[in-house]
C-alpha cells in the first residue's frame, strides 16, 4: 500500500485531518513558514533583479530534519497549507527546504476541514500555483524594501524602535486625517420639538415629532424654536392623514473577514487580532463531544459573500425542517460586484449547519462559543427570507405647523427568527391604531430640546477595518496585523473602543507625508493592491511591479536623508533641578513620550513626568495649562495644579477668554470656539497663531 504524507501548517489542523484518512496517510505540521527573508539585512538582491534571499528560519532546523525523514518514507507528498497566497508560498518554500521531488509532490486546498472536502481535495490535487506564490513574493519584497529603507531613517531622525510600512503607514494616515477633522470641527446648535398627546383608550401617550411649516424644516435655531412654541401655545391639533403600508428588511449577507471583525468588535468588544485568533481555532478544529476533533467554520480570510451550492442546499433544508418552508429565501441577495474583491474563497460559514451553537456550547470556551454562534446565526439568516413589517404614518397639523408620528409591527419575522442585528425598536404602533383622520387634540405637551452637531467619530478597530476595505488598503489577511502594529508601536492609542493618534504617531505621520507622500497616498496603495491581484491572476509579472516601484522610493529616500539631516532631536535642558544631584534635568523620549531625566545618568537615575507648558494661563486658578497624556498615550490639556484644579480639555486652549461667558476659547482649525457649546461664541483665530 502506498504511503502518503500530508504537510499542513498547524498541529491542530493535522489532528483534525488525521481522523478523515486511512492508515496509509501520515499528517504532519510545518508550524507555519520554514523560510523567510533574513531579519538582520534587507534580504533583496538589487543587483540581481530584486531576487529575494531566503534563509531557513532560526529554530526550524530540527523540525525540517524530522520532516525530511517523513518525506523519505512517503511515496506521495501532499502540501495542504492554507488556501490563500501565503499558504501557497509556504508550500513553495517547503518544496525548496525539503528538496521535494516535483513528480511525487502535489498541492491540495480546501475551504473547510471536513471529510468530504479533504478527500475531494486529494482527488483534485494540482501543482503549486506560481502566480499566487509570486503575488505573495511581490508583497513581501515590497514591504521589506519599504520597511527596511524608511525605518532606519526614522531611527536616525526620531528614535530607535520606530517602523514604517507600506500598508501600516497609510492606515496611520487615515487615523491622523480623522483626528484633524475632529480637531477642526465646529459644533452647530439646532433644536428639536416633540408633542405628546393623550389618546382615549390607551394609557400610553402618542408621541409626534415636529416636521415643518408645512414643508420639512431642519437645523431649527433657538429663535425659530421660540417662535414655533409660542405659535403653538393655544393651537388645536388635528389628524389630517393616516397612511398604512408595508416595508421589508433584507437578510444580512454571510460574513467576510472584514464584516466578521466589525461585528465582533462592535458587539463582543473583540480586537481584530482576537477575532482572527479564535476564528483560526474554529477553522483548524476543536474537540466536540460526540464528534471528535472537527473544524467548525470555513476558511476565515476571505472578501467574498459567495456560498457553495451544496452548503446553500443543506442550509435551506435545515431552515425547512426548523422554521418552515415559508422562511426560506426566495432569491439570494448578492453584494454588488467590486473590482477590489478577489472572490477566491467562500464566505465564512459553519462547516456543519446542523451542528447548532447549543450542541457545541459545552465543548467550546466562552469566546469560541460566542464567535461560532454569530457565524452560525448570520449564515442561517442569510438563507432566510426578508422580515416584513406593517407600517403606519400619521400627520398631525396645528394651523400651518405639522407633526408626524410613525410606527410599525412585524407581520412576518423571516430571518429575524435567527439573527437580529441591532433591530430598531418600534414605538407608537399600538397608539396609532387608536386614532383616525379628523381626531382632534385640544392640548399637547411640547418638549423642545437643544442639540449640537457632532464631529466625525473617532475610528474604532471595526470602523478602521471598514475604511481600509472600502479604500482597497490591504487585504483580509492584513487588517488585524496592521492595526495591532499601530497599537503596539504606540502610534495609536486605544481607549475604550476608540483609536487616538499619539504624539509619536503624529511625528511619524508628518515625516511620512512630507518625505514619502506616495507611500502614504491612499490611491497609490490601492492601485498597488490591484497590481498584486494582477500578479495572482497571472496578468502582471511580479518583478515588474517592484522594478517600477523602487526607483521612486530610492529617490524619495535620498531626498529625505538630505532634507531631514538638519533635524536633530537633542536633549532639551529645563529649569527643573534634580533633587538628588543638583543638575538641571533634561527632556528625554521614551515609549510613552517625553519625560524628565537627570543628565548624570547612569550615576544618577532620577526621572520625573514631564508636562510641557503651552503658554496659556488657567482661567480658574491662574496656574499653567500643560500637555498631559492618558495611560494609553492620548494627549490632552490640563491645569498643572490638578487635582486641586480640574480644568481639562482635549482641544488646545487659547489665552483669550470668551467675552460672553468668560470660559476658555479652544483652537479649532482657523477658529477660536467657546469651550461651552451652549454659549456658541466663535471668532477668527489671530493670524500669528494660525
Amino acid at each position: 500500500m502506498a504511503k502518503n504524507l500530508i504537510i499542513v501548517e498547524s498541529p491542530a489542523k493535522s489532528k483534525t485531518i488525521k481522523k478523515f484518512l486511512g492508515s496509509n496517510y501520515t499528517v504532519v505540521a510545518s508550524n507555519g513558514h520554514v523560510r523567510d527573508l533574513p531579519k538582520s539585512q534587507m534580504g533583496v538582491d538589487f543587483d540581481n533583479d530584486f531576487e529575494p534571499k531566503y534563509i531557513t528560519i532560526r529554530g526550524k532546523g530540527e523540525l525540517l530534519a524530522t520532516l525530511r525523514k517523513e518525506v523519505k518514507k512517503a511515496d506521495k507528498i501532499y502540501l495542504a497549507t492554507d488556501p490563500d497566497r501565503e499558504g501557497e508560498a509556504i508550500s513553495y518554500h517547503l518544496c525548496h527546504a525539503l528538496k521535494l521531488d516535483p513528480k511525487k509532490t502535489r498541492r491540495i486546498t480546501f475551504n473547510e476541514i471536513t471529510k468530504n472536502a479533504v478527500r475531494q481535495a486529494i482527488k483534485q490535487s494540482r501543482e503549486i500555483d506560481m502566480d499566487l506564490v509570486d503575488a505573495q513574493q511581490a508583497r513581501r519584497v515590497l514591504d521589506r524594501i519599504v520597511g527596511y529603507s524608511i525605518s532606519p531613517l526614522l531611527w536616525d531622525k526620531v528614535k530607535r524602535g520606530l517602523s514604517a510600512g507600506r500598508v501600516q503607514s497609510v492606515a496611520l494616515r487615515i487615523v491622523a486625517d480623522r483626528e484633524e477633522e475632529i480637531d477642526a470641527f465646529i459644533p452647530t446648535e439646532y433644536w428639536s420639538l416633540e408633542a405628546s398627546f393623550s389618546v382615549k383608550g390607551t394609557k400610553k401617550p402618542l408621541i409626534a415629532k415636529y416636521y415643518g411649516n408645512p414643508k420639512k424644516q431642519e437645523n431649527i435655531s433657538r429663535d425659530e424654536m421660540a417662535k414655533i412654541t409660542k405659535a403653538l401655545k393655544n393651537a388645536k391639533y388635528e389628524v389630517t392623514d393616516i397612511k398604512k403600508g408595508e416595508r421589508s428588511k433584507k437578510p444580512p449577507l454571510p460574513f467576510t473577514t472584514s464584516t466578521l471583525q466589525q461585528e465582533c468588535a462592535k458587539n463582543m468588544n473583540f480586537s481584530t487580532q482576537k477575532t482572527m485568533r479564535i476564528a483560526q481555532q474554529l477553522y483548524e478544529g476543536v474537540a466536540v463531544k460526540g464528534h471528535g476533533t472537527i473544524g467548525l467554520i470555513t476558511y476565515l480570510r476571505t472578501d467574498s459573500t459567495r456560498i457553495s451550492e451544496e452548503a446553500d442546499q443543506e442550509c435551506k433544508e435545515f431552515i425547512r425542517e426548523n422554521y418552515g418552508e415559508e422562511s426560506i429565501i426566495s432569491a439570494a441577495y448578492v453584494r454588488k460586484s467590486d473590482k477590489k474583491i478577489q472572490d477566491a474563497h467562500e464566505a465564512i460559514r459553519p462547516t456543519y449547519v446542523n451542528l447548532t451553537p447549543a450542541q457545541v456550547k459545552d465543548s467550546l470556551s466562552r469566546d469560541q462559543f460566542r464567535l461560532y454562534q454569530v457565524v452560525w446565526k448570520r449564515f442561517v439568516a442569510s438563507r432566510m427570507d426578508a422580515a416584513r413589517y406593517e407600517t403606519t404614518s400619521v400627520k398631525i397639523d396645528a394651523d400651518e405647523y405639522r407633526f408626524t408620528s410613525s410606527g410599525s409591527k412585524i407581520v412576518f419575522p423571516g430571518f429575524l427568527s435567527v439573527y437580529q442585528d441591532n433591530e430598531e425598536k418600534v414605538d407608537n404602533n399600538a397608539v396609532l391604531h387608536k386614532v383616525s383622520v379628523g381626531t382632534v387634540f385640544d392640548k399637547a405637551e411640547l418638549t423642545s430640546e437643544q442639540h449640537f452637531t457632532q464631529p466625525p467619530a473617532h475610528y474604532t478597530e471595526a470602523s478602521l477595518v471598514k475604511a481600509m476595505e472600502e479604500l482597497g488598503i490591504g487585504r483580509p489577511s492584513t487588517y488585524a496585523p496592521t492595526i495591532t502594529t499601530l497599537i503596539s508601536r504606540r502610534y495609536v492609542a486605544k481607549e475604550q473602543k476608540n483609536l487616538y493618534l499619539s504624539d509619536l504617531g503624529d511625528i511619524v505621520n508628518q515625516i511620512m507625508k512630507g518625505a514619502f507622500s506616495s507611500i502614504v497616498d491612499v490611491n497609490f496603495t490601492a492601485t498597488m493592491e490591484m497590481l498584486l491581484d494582477g500578479v495572482a491572476e497571472g496578468t502582471v509579472e511580479w518583478k515588474s511591479v517592484v522594478r517600477n516601484f523602487y526607483p521612486d522610493l530610492a529617490e524619495a529616500i535620498d531626498h529625505a536623508e538630505q532634507a531631514l539631516e538638519k533635524i536633530e532631536i537633542e536633549d532639551e535642558m529645563t529649569d527643573t533641578i534634580c533633587e538628588l544631584c543638583g543638575k538641571n534635568m533634561v527632556i528625554k523620549y521614551g515609549p510613552h513620550g517625553k519625560f524628565l531625566a537627570c543628565p548624570g545618568f547612569p550615576e544618577c537615575r532620577n526621572t520625573k513626568p514631564y508636562f510641557e507648558k503651552i503658554g496659556v494661563t488657567c482661567h480658574k486658578c491662574g496656574g499653567e495649562i500643560v500637555i498631559k497624556k492618558t495611560q494609553k498615550g492620548r494627549r490632552y490639556y490640563g491645569c498643572e495644579n490638578y487635582p486641586e484644579c480640574e480644568v481639562m480639555t482635549w482641544q488646545k486652549p487659547s489665552n483669550k477668554l470668551c467675552p460672553k461667558c468668560n470660559n476658555m476659547l479652544l483652537e479649532k482649525g482657523n477658529k477660536l470656539v467657546c469651550a461651552d457649546n451652549s454659549c456658541g461664541y466663535m471668532e477668527e483665530k489671530p493670524k500669528d497663531n494660525a
